[in-house]
């Protein structure tokens, strides 16, 4: 089945976030995580179907979107969920604001990689709570966690990693020693595990696979919650429906007690249309997948010919973590806005020499980006 991701939509003028920031301006949005993909039509029909029934009351269970979650899991990534673990949420970034505030007091800490999507650095501001970064070194072209650098910083109030894998913005997909590294830590130290793993499906680098962290042993999934949802897959961010895989009955308790009267349960469009990607989707997942590769391919191939730019192929997502520190200019991403490119500022993740790039886009408004990229270059000071 053909599917045609060079179709060119036209969301200027739409309610959409990413295109309206630099509405009525000459500024290629490549910025939030969202795709300029028409998302595949089984999702596109179960919406329709859903509306068709004309009433929109309370949803019960969604054992539909549940049991869809639970096949997936276990054919894309042999992790056997019991449909009792999932708590169904309205997007992951709640999830992250609710493992800070269930599994940590006022008095203390979490841990988190930098630089990192910035929700993982918000939840812990939100609550009010310290936050211990450990850095990301790059490493043969993929950036890993350092979790050396804890050694000395640890106070013993830390107590709850936040673990994001793929990593969110540089596009590694950690592998089995590496995330056996991260169980060790979690067993010398004893927090809680978070692993923010929505980017999970978009795998681009060829015989790589994601492991879910809480797969690794009875042990990694007593101690973890796992985020994850189709939203970023297949570009129905918009819609809102996630969900934390978590095994422990305690700890799911607790998850469950804190989000009670405060966060909402998802939206019954949002519902049907995750369970469609999920049950539907695979087909157009994978040449979604080798498009993105393809853009993938080129943005780096000619990123790295820039003098004062480098970047290193993210392994998986549309997200390119691109080094600018060579420019010399105080911030890059407002120096590329200057130059027509709205890019997501590295100072949210972490590191303000650095700008991350959405390429999740067709090849044309991406050949259009690199032309910019260029330019830029070129007449910086």
């Amino acid at each position: 089945m053909a599917f045609n991701f060079d179709q060119r939509i036209d969301r200027r003028h739409s309610d959409s976030l990413k295109w309206n920031k630099y509405a009525d301006q000459d500024i290629l949005p490549l910025w939030v995580a969202d795709t300029d993909f028409r998302s595949p039509d089984c999702i596109i029909e179960a919406i329709k179907a859903r509306a068709e029934q004309g009433i929109f009351g309370y949803g019960d269970k969604p054992t539909g979107f549940i049991n869809s979650a639970v096949e997936w899991l276990a054919s894309r990534y042999n992790w056997h969920v019991n449909p009792e673990w999932i708590v169904v949420l309205p997007g992951a970034a709640s999830g992250l604001n609710l493992a800070v505030r269930a599994f940590t007091a006022p008095d203390q800490l979490t841990i988190a990689p930098t630089p990192i999507y910035p929700p993982f650095r918000g939840a812990a501001k939100l609550a009010e709570r310290g936050q211990l970064n450990l850095p990301l070194s790059l490493q043969q072209g993929r950036w890993v966690l350092d979790l050396a650098a804890a050694d000395g910083q640890m106070t013993g109030k830390e107590r709850l990693l936040m673990l994001c894998n793929p990593q969110n913005p540089g596009g590694t997909v950690y592998r089995h020693d590496e995330l056996q590294a991260q169980l060790e830590f979690a067993r010398q130290h004893d927090p809680i595990v978070c692993s923010d793993e929505i980017h999970s499906d978009l795998l681009l680098e060829p015989g790589v696979q994601h492991i879910p962290f809480a797969s690794l042993s009875e042990d990694a999934a007593q101690r973890s919650v796992t985020l994850m949802s189709p939203s970023k897959s297949f570009n129905i961010a918009g819609l809102g429906a996630s969900m934390a895989v978590i095994p422990n009955a305690e700890l799911r308790t607790r998850f469950n007690r804190m989000r009670r009267g405060i966060v909402p349960d998802v939206d019954i469009l949002a519902l049907a249309a995750a369970e469609a990607a999920w049950r539907d989707g695979s087909a157009w997942l994978s040449a979604q997948n080798a498009y993105l590769r393809s853009n993938r391919d080129w943005l780096v191939s000619q990123v790295n010919k820039l003098p004062g730019l480098s970047v290193a192929a993210p392994e998986a997502s549309y997200l390119a973590w691109i080094d600018a520190r060579g420019l010399g200019v105080a911030s890059p991403a407002l120096y590329f806005e200057k130059h027509g490119l709205g890019l997501s500022a590295g100072r949210e993740f972490g590191d303000d020499q650095c700008v991350r790039l959405n390429f999740g886009c067709t090849r044309a408004l991406l050949d259009e980006a690199v032309a910019r990229l260029q330019r830029a270059v070129t007449a910086r000071p």
